[in-house]
């Protein structure tokens, strides 16, 4: 299921789609490699760091055997354990999040019986071997690009017997040889954009299954967020009903109050003044009316009929329609989300878009819905702005309660000035 709607400002010819996808593509590969570059070359520093120290662990180890080690291993272990909170800090840097176990022992003997601490020094060998590989290979690869690439401009001014190419062999007698040592070049960059990611990822595999804590401190943060999960959906519930239940009292239930009233005095009136019975008739079948309008409403805050009947991109589309301001709706899902599922998405996007409609100051809104590994993906922006505050009273606050009492995240960017973008991941359900 695939919808595009847009607000009346025109359409790209296929062809610029093409290109401007393209160039996003290119852009995002050449982001994620300098990423990982960075990644790479910090992930050096921590593996030389690794090295060091476990050239010294062996030494205060082989020290032990003679009994002067003891003294050095407190002093060790403590060095162990700053390096692997150091290497948790500089991947949280970069968006790998390493949950750091419980403090561990520094003494000797308790530390052998640490799970945490005999995890560590197995992150340090394999850091301190495999991760400075890694680390060097982010360093020289961007130097070796660079060297080769631009070698047709620097070979006029190299010796005649030193070699063309970065990997050390070979020599230039001409400017058609040298120009093919650039081919190398272009080689390299493509080993950086293609594989670099991957590289970083192998770098920081270690860490996180040897310096995160254990499956049993994962449980219990497991456990924990689902508490408060469950504790948000009761909460989420309990608001619903509310809203419901004031609905109905103080609309519907006033109106059929007011029918049962006017039928009662009509039909008192109807044998002595059949004019006046028939104005109250009147006046009852308007406040019957009223309350059926009333309760239809009620019924659609539940559910939307237009969701069963239009699907979520439908619905969605609708509600851009009716925007104040203008909407444009992006929503790519091959298949139906659970009934619940959509039915948060929807009243996610009609309060933020009554949110930017009243409060952004915005001249145009963006709804983007995508499905990607049995989650769906909710991005809202506008151009207002900004300064959106979930403790303001704009109902962000009820946004997220909903999204967590399907355990998914939301997350919100506003920026004084604009733009603001609210964003949503939340599994798609069955």
């Amino acid at each position: 299921m695939t919808t595009r709607h847009n607000d009346g400002s025109g359409g790209r010819s296929g062809s610029g789609a093409k290109k401007e996808s393209f160039r996003e593509t290119v852009a995002g590969a050449v982001s994620a490699a300098l990423a990982a570059l960075g990644q790479l070359v910090g992930g050096l520093g921590t593996a030389l760091l690794a090295l060091a120290l476990l050239g010294i662990a062996l030494v205060t180890a082989a020290a032990c055997l003679v009994g002067v080690g003891l003294l050095l291993a407190p002093t060790v272990l403590r060095a162990l354990h700053a390096l692997a909170g150091r290497e948790r800090a500089r991947l949280a840097r970069h968006g790998v999040e390493v949950i750091a176990p419980e403090p561990s022992p520094t003494q000797l003997r308790a530390a052998l019986a640490d799970p945490a601490t005999r995890r560590a020094a197995g992150w340090l060998a394999v850091h301190a071997t495999f991760g400075l590989i890694l680390g060097l290979c982010g360093l020289l690869l961007p130097i070796a690009a660079v060297r080769d690439t631009a070698f047709p401009l620097l070979w006029p001014l190299v010796p005649d017997d030193a070699t063309s190419t970065s990997l050390g062999f070979g020599t230039a007698d001409s400017w058609a040889e040298a120009s093919v040592v650039s081919l190398l070049g272009v080689g390299w960059i493509a080993i950086i954009l293609g594989l670099t990611p991957g590289m970083a990822r192998l770098q920081a595999r270690p860490a996180l299954r040897l310096l995160s804590a254990g499956p049993e401190a994962d449980l219990s943060l497991r456990i924990a967020e689902l508490t408060a999960t469950r504790a948000a959906a009761l909460d989420a519930h309990a608001v619903e009903l509310r809203r419901i239940e004031r609905s109905l009292h103080d609309g519907t239930q006033n109106r059929l109050v007011t029918v049962t009233v006017l039928l009662g005095a009509a039909r008192r009136m109807v044998a002595r003044d059949p004019a006046g019975a028939d104005e109250i008739l009147e006046r009852a079948q308007s406040a019957a009316e009223q309350a059926l309008a009333e309760l239809r409403a009620v019924a659609r805050g539940i559910l939307p009929p237009v969701l069963a009947d239009r699907g979520l991109a439908g619905a969605l589309s609708g509600l851009a329609a009716h925007c104040a301001v203008p909407c444009r709706t992006d929503v790519e899902l091959p298949e139906r989300c659970a009934a619940s599922v959509e039915a948060t998405v929807y009243f996610v996007v009609a309060e933020a878009l009554t949110n930017i409609a009243k409060h952004s100051g915005a001249t145009r809104a963006t709804v983007t819905v995508r499905s990607r590994g049995g989650r769906l993906l909710l991005r809202v922006e506008d151009d207002g702005r900004g300064g959106a505050d979930e403790a303001g009273g704009s109902g962000l606050a009820g946004i997220r309660r909903r999204i967590a009492a399907h355990d998914g995240v939301l997350s919100l960017t506003s920026p004084v000035g604009g733009p603001t973008i609210l964003e949503v991941d939340v599994p798609c359900g069955s």
